[in-house]
């Protein structure tokens, strides 16, 4: 019988954050709250958001309104990293929000001695960024994954290289 593996990454969708800043941006462009504010919310970089309005009120509200739309694309919010708000000039606040895109080594860790400790028949392997989990048994692997996913992990883990 062949061995299985698969690997545990942080990481999120980008397609599923891009489609969450256009929905957020759309919607903040249409309340009235958000009337006359001139707030933006948009890319700022390859791995970062940024939150721009006339206050530091109607910055804060504008991310409630993306993290709201990122609920509903299923963007976990242990993605966003948000920065204070801050002064930019001309009265306007901004806020930064970097997205999550490396495993920390100490939850790889933390991963490694969780799986170790099941005593299930898998082997797991810290490989820096992610943690590859190989074994015989697809059922034992499919509970190593439910495990992992039910714990409260600082960090969006998502789980790819199936094999």
């Amino acid at each position: 019988m062949a061995e299985s593996s698969f690997d545990v990454e942080a990481g999120f969708d980008r397609q599923e954050v891009d489609n969450a800043i256009n929905q957020a941006a759309r919607e903040v462009a249409t309340r009235f709250d958000f009337k006359d504010t001139d707030t933006v919310i948009e890319w700022a970089g390859e791995a970062g958001i940024k939150l721009e309005s006339v206050s530091e009120d109607r910055a804060k509200a504008a991310l409630e309104v993306l993290r709201d739309k990122c609920v509903k694309r299923k963007v976990s919010l242990k993605a966003l990293d948000v920065a204070e708000a801050r002064e930019v000039g001309g009265g306007r606040s901004r806020i930064d929000v970097t997205l999550v895109t490396t495993m920390p080594a100490d939850l790889a860790k933390t991963i490694v001695k969780d799986v170790k400790a099941t005593k299930r028949k898998v082997t797991p392997t810290n490989m820096g960024d992610r943690v590859r989990i190989a074994g015989k048994s697809k059922d034992d692997l499919q509970a190593i994954q439910a495990m992992i996913t039910e714990k409260d992990h600082p960090a969006p883990l998502k789980f790819t290289n199936y094999r």
